[in-house]
């Protein structure tokens, strides 16, 4: 029997999950606050999310897993408690911006995994952005791969390769083989020795790599000099204004001097500074002075006031304000292959913490001083630029002509395509990677600007969310030929359908292609893993298409029982 989900949010990405589900063939119903065109009422339930009635009319008490897919962290919290009250063994896939909040959850309660949107697409952005044509993701070894499609064209060097000389290879997993006529299992194409012919497809993983790339000295110089350049620039009127205070404390030193005051030099600079700055001096050196040289004094001391004060209150300015950031932000944009992120949202961040981690130089530019992920850039040494991305001067600033990559992510759509269509304008050859939020529009906005990539994180999070409730550890997706393939990691029990089982044999007849193995404390990929025999405690590490999941499973609780 197919597993009965229920969809609760059928917003961008939560309808996306509800027809990703029903196209694998799943019994899927969802629950939505108004009616969706098109879609029948038994099919789509009409209420409160989190209302009780609203749940039981969708089958909560049957259901065997429910997608909260909502974007109100609030919201889904309240119709996870309610479910959970109804039905206290289904299981809940949970989407939650606060990942802090959704980990702490999924210690407390059993069949409860939070997972999020951003988190998910936002290293497809990032892969993007450094030249893979990603179409989704997978964890293995600790790290984030990105997945993406091999087509065998004339002149691709694969062609007429055989797929076993692409096995053993550990920096890069195969996943998925489509080959041009009829239809054959990865792992058999392998074993057969079957060659790449025009038109195959193969899908793999390619292990990241991390940049490692040191500064000359050269360059750490011309770092320094640019620093003191955009110093000068930033802090031009602090330092005219300076200037105007150290003349007027000169002018009034020379005119106490060169009167017959029998004074010294120093005595005139330490009253002339203490006059002007208010912080007090020896007044004793005008008490017999001229007439003329107090009223000096007098115009001096309220000029002086003024000038200081404007002075003290720039300097204070530049110092406590935003000045001295953007000042410090402009003097250390990179020069030369780094990445510009245009707008710090929720995506931006996680794309520069990816980047910055990987070790790419990156440079963003927000508009709003007061985003609350200004600080948590600056913490990793990343230069803000405070101003308006779509603005070419701003492109220009950060050193656009020599940039690796653009990535406009902002909240808004069309903010977006503006910023892309600036930054082709001004260096043609740059990529860009735009974030679009509506995946019905995403494809068409692609297909018009003809972009690097525009990605929707609906589009790119959906087929996560749907492999999730599937059921598994799920540690990768992705979209072929229409046909949703999990991957996901599974531990050998002694009731296993797979204990006792070569792993060549068992992933020929259950149709799912192997990644590693891990046994006795090892890793074992390659030859040595369809070598493997199965015993329990072990954790094989495969991918399969997301309707076999079920039937894994229910051959799984069949030999329990």
């Amino acid at each position: 029997m197919k597993p009965r989900i229920i969809v609760c949010g059928l917003g961008r990405t939560g309808y996306k999950i509800f027809r990703l589900l029903r196209q694998q063939g799943a019994l899927v119903v969802g629950i939505h606050r108004k009616p969706i065109p098109g879609e029948a009422t038994g099919d789509v339930i009409v209420g409160e999310l989190c209302a009780a009635s609203t749940l039981q009319a969708a089958g909560i008490e049957k259901a065997n897993t429910l997608v909260i897919a909502g974007s109100d962290d609030a919201v889904n919290l309240s119709i996870m408690m309610q479910a959970r009250v109804l039905n206290p063994q289904i299981r809940i896939i949970n989407r939650f911006y606060n990942t802090n909040l959704g980990e702490r959850l999924d210690h407390t309660l059993i069949d409860h995994l939070s997972m999020s949107v951003v988190g998910l697409a936002a290293p497809v952005f990032t892969f993007a952005a450094l030249g893979n044509q990603a179409i989704g993701q997978i964890k293995l070894f600790d790290q984030t791969w990105p997945i993406q499609e091999e087509y065998i064209h004339e002149d691709h060097p694969w062609r007429g390769k055989k797929i076993s000389d692409l096995w053993e290879d550990k920096s890069r997993m195969l996943i998925y083989y489509l080959p041009v006529f009829g239809k054959m299992n990865l792992v058999a194409a392998v074993l057969a020795e079957q060659r790449l012919k025009l038109g195959d497809r193969l899908i793999i993983g390619t292990q990241p790599r991390i940049n490692h790339t040191r500064k000359s000295w050269g360059r750490k110089l011309f770092k320094i000099f640019t620093s003191i350049q955009q110093f000068q620039k930033h802090a031009r009127s602090v330092i005219v204004m300076a200037m105007a205070v150290l003349v007027i404390i000169l002018i009034a030193t020379f005119t106490y001097v060169s009167t017959k005051l029998n004074i010294s030099f120093v005595d005139a600079l330490y009253f002339a500074v203490g006059m002007i700055t208010g912080a007090g001096g020896n007044d004793k050196v005008v008490e017999n002075a001229p007439n003329s040289i107090k009223l000096f004094t007098v115009f001096m001391m309220l000029a002086g006031a003024v000038v200081f004060g404007i002075w003290y209150a720039m300097l204070t300015d530049f110092v406590l304000g935003t000045r001295l950031k953007q000042f410090w932000d402009a003097a250390r944009i990179p020069q030369r292959n780094h990445y510009i992120v245009c707008g710090l949202s929720g995506i931006g961040i996680r794309i520069i913490q990816q980047l910055h981690t990987s070790g790419h130089e990156v440079v963003v530019i927000e508009t709003d001083p007061n985003n609350r992920f200004v600080n948590t850039a600056r913490g990793m040494s990343i230069p803000v630029i405070l101003a308006d991305a779509s603005f070419r001067t701003t492109l220009q600033t950060s050193n656009i002509d020599t940039a690796a990559a653009v990535l406009a992510v902002t909240n808004n759509d069309a903010t977006n395509l503006e910023i892309a269509l600036k930054a082709k304008g001004l260096t043609p050859k740059i990529s860009v990677i735009v974030h679009y939020a509506d995946p019905d529009f995403a494809g068409m906005a692609q297909q018009v600007f003809d972009f690097e990539a525009v990605l929707s994180p609906a589009e790119l999070a959906a087929p996560a969310f749907a492999a999730a409730a599937l059921g598994g550890r799920i540690i990768g997706n992705g979209i072929i030929a229409d046909n949703l393939w999990v991957a996901f990691a599974t531990l050998i029990t002694p009731n296993h359908p797979f204990c006792g089982q070569w792993v060549k044999d068992v992933a020929r007849y259950a149709d799912f292609v192997p990644l590693y193995v891990e046994t006795n404390h090892q890793t074992l990929h390659g030859w040595d893993l369809l070598d493997t025999n199965l015993s329990a405690d072990d954790i094989l590490y495969l991918t399969i298409p997301a309707n076999r999941l079920y039937q894994l499973w229910r051959e799984e609780q069949e030999m329990v029982s």
